[in-house]
């Protein structure tokens, strides 16, 4: 596709993942840095891939939750009905976080807008990248 556009973002969040032994990680923060990619082959009626705002929008509504939260405690992973011991039904990896954002980011973009990529960094060298 031709034309792409970016929004970037940050939110405040802590977490604590699944280690391969089965038990948690020490629950810590991070400035976690967000950035999503969409593109499309064709412009707008307006001359846009698609207006940034209405990216924002869609970007920050996922987001909003976590700020200043555990993601430990927030949905998609922690959800009472699909539980593992530690309460999580999915351990809230930078990667599923990049996931999770760029499938809810997809499926809320107009008919003729692709998601690329979105990217979650959780410190300075340390980014996962979901693609669709």
């Amino acid at each position: 596709m031709p034309y792409e556009i970016t929004y970037e973002t940050t939110f405040a969040a802590a977490h604590a993942i699944i280690l391969p032994d089965g038990s948690l990680e020490q629950v810590h923060g991070h400035n976690w840095s967000l950035v999503v990619t969409v593109a499309a082959d064709e412009l707008d009626g307006i001359e846009t891939v698609m207006d940034f705002h209405d990216l924002e929008k869609i970007v920050l509504g996922i987001t909003a939750n976590w700020h200043n939260q555990h993601l430990n405690d927030c949905a998609p992973f922690a959800d009472a009905a699909q539980t593992d011991r530690h309460g999580l039904a999915v351990s809230p990896t930078a990667e599923r976080v990049a996931e999770h954002v760029g499938v809810t980011v997809a499926a809320a973009l107009p008919a003729n807008v692709r998601l690329v990529s979105a990217a979650v960094g959780e410190a300075p060298g340390c980014t996962a990248v979901y693609r669709a």
